[in-house]
């Protein structure tokens, strides 16, 4: 089996208050993009993992956890394509664990589990649960709430990595230093953002993008300032980190308007450029070889 895993972006990201188990709740819409690592499993005498990046060809690996998740004894090879940067926001890791999961769910593995996905899911990461719904979500709670989009528009989008990596903890513990109103439910902008992408609202989305890590991750890495500044100098009417960062990203209707931006930033060669689109909710399905 062949699948694929897309990286996402966050279009909102609202992080709530800490809880006493030391984890964040959030509100975020996530949506899947057509950039993506390809995931392939297929039978062996015995379990192996190989990726085209060495460094991350290790039992630390997310693809190897959700393997043994899956069962510690599975007879599989499993091989990963990544075209997702690491350290990003992108989701990459989670992307390819959920992918793991799916794979099982179709019977790459030789046969059927009676697993909680959903539990499972969430023991790996807290983005893992949201790749399970194939498709953009509204996700709360810790990362295990949630609640899918369906029909997705085909906007363009343009990934732009710094050449800096943002720690997931350290920014947390950034963001927690800077005092946040408490915010209701009734007045999310991940509750409207979430009906106007349902209804393909482009201008509606596109006032509600907001993410509570962009200001303060942009004030920390002066990498992720110059990378908003150049999208938004290139005519980009929107840009945003994507999580926690360092990604940022900046969202069209369509790929002309992503590539003149992309033709106009003025940006050193190390700051990869992704020019990529949200993805059809039917594309993103495994494959048997």
């Amino acid at each position: 089996m062949k699948i694929t895993c897309p990286a996402k972006i966050n279009l909102t990201l609202e992080v709530l208050q800490r809880r006493d188990d030391g984890y964040h709740a959030l509100r975020s819409l996530m949506v899947p993009l057509e950039l993506a690592d390809t995931l392939g499993i297929e039978p062996a005498d015995a379990f192996s993992f190989s990726c085209d990046d060495a460094e991350l060809e290790n039992d630390r690996n997310l693809v190897v956890r959700a393997c043994r998740a899956v069962d510690d004894g599975a007879r599989v090879a499993v091989t990963l394509h990544k075209r997702i940067p690491s350290q990003a926001g992108l989701g990459g890791g989670s992307s390819d664990a959920a992918s793991v999961l799916l794979a099982a769910m179709e019977g790459a593995f030789g046969r059927r589990y009676a697993h909680d996905w959903l539990a499972v899911a969430r023991s790996l990461g807290s983005d893992v649960p949201f790749f399970l719904a194939r498709s953009g979500a509204l996700v709360e709670g810790t990362g295990e709430r949630v609640t899918a989009v369906g029909a997705l528009p085909p906007w363009h989008v343009l990934v732009v990595k710094p050449p800096v990596a943002v720690s997931t903890a350290a920014a947390y513990a950034t963001l927690d230093a800077h005092p946040r109103p408490t915010r209701a439910r009734s007045g999310s902008d991940s509750l409207a953002a979430l009906a106007a992408l349902q209804r393909g609202d482009f201008d509606e989305v596109e006032r509600r993008m907001s993410n509570d890590f962009n200001d303060v991750i942009a004030a920390e890495a002066p990498e992720v300032a110059r990378a908003l500044d150049a999208l938004r100098a290139a005519g980009a009417s929107n840009a945003l980190l994507s999580g926690s960062g360092s990604a940022v990203f900046t969202i069209a209707r369509d790929r002309a308007s992503i590539a003149a931006i992309a033709e106009r930033m003025n940006l050193d060669a190390d700051y990869a450029r992704f020019p990529t689109r949200i993805a059809p909710v039917t594309a993103w399905r495994g494959e048997i070889a």
